[in-house]
């Protein structure tokens, strides 16, 4: 296996390459005459994020929320902490709300909250990657990449406890390294 630790590619670079082209046009073409304010969810978005940036053809601001529901943990706590406010006001705002996954919905719901208490003109979510079979709770995503199984997730920002982010594939990362194998 080309990295260790890795059970194998769920997604090429290329299939994420081209799936966020699509998604960069869609948007446009959703936003055409308009602004758009960009959120990243910290710290797995920043890569999905910076390669959508570069493909949409429409005036964006870039902001930053971060929260923690996972700690170290391999499984979401359910407790939703922000870490990290936006700098900007979303008030009257057209928002994007970038995610690197969506899985039990619970983050993302309380992020959704948060920001539309806020008053934005309007409001959507542009997700990589979406767990369904794991949702606690309904979320809306407007924009999404790839559905995918109920299995643990690395590269393209995507971690487990701070590593594998810099890997350009997503891929699935072994068993035993998150229950404690290795």
């Amino acid at each position: 296996m080309l990295y260790p630790d890795i059970e194998r590619v769920l997604l090429t670079r290329q299939q994420i390459q081209e799936r966020v082209a699509v998604l960069g046009e869609e948007i446009s073409a959703d936003y055409r005459g308009k602004e758009l304010l960009a959120i990243g969810v910290l710290k797995g978005s920043v890569v999905f994020l910076a390669d959508l940036l570069r493909v949409l053809t429409v005036p964006v601001e870039l902001d930053f929320i971060a929260v923690s529901s996972y700690g170290s943990s391999s499984t979401s706590s359910g407790v939703v902490r922000f870490l990290k406010d936006l700098d900007k006001s979303v008030t009257g705002r057209e928002v994007l709300l970038v995610e690197d996954i969506v899985d039990t919905g619970l983050t993302l719901k309380c992020i959704a909250e948060h920001l539309l208490s806020q008053g934005p003109a309007g409001f959507k979510v542009c997700a990589l990657l979406d767990k369904p079979s794991r949702r606690k709770v309904p979320v809306k995503i407007d924009y999404l990449g790839f559905s995918v199984p109920d299995r643990f997730l690395v590269g393209y920002g995507l971690d487990y406890a701070g590593r594998y982010r810099n890997l350009p594939d997503i891929c699935v990362l072994q068993r035993e390294v998150y229950e404690g194998g290795k």
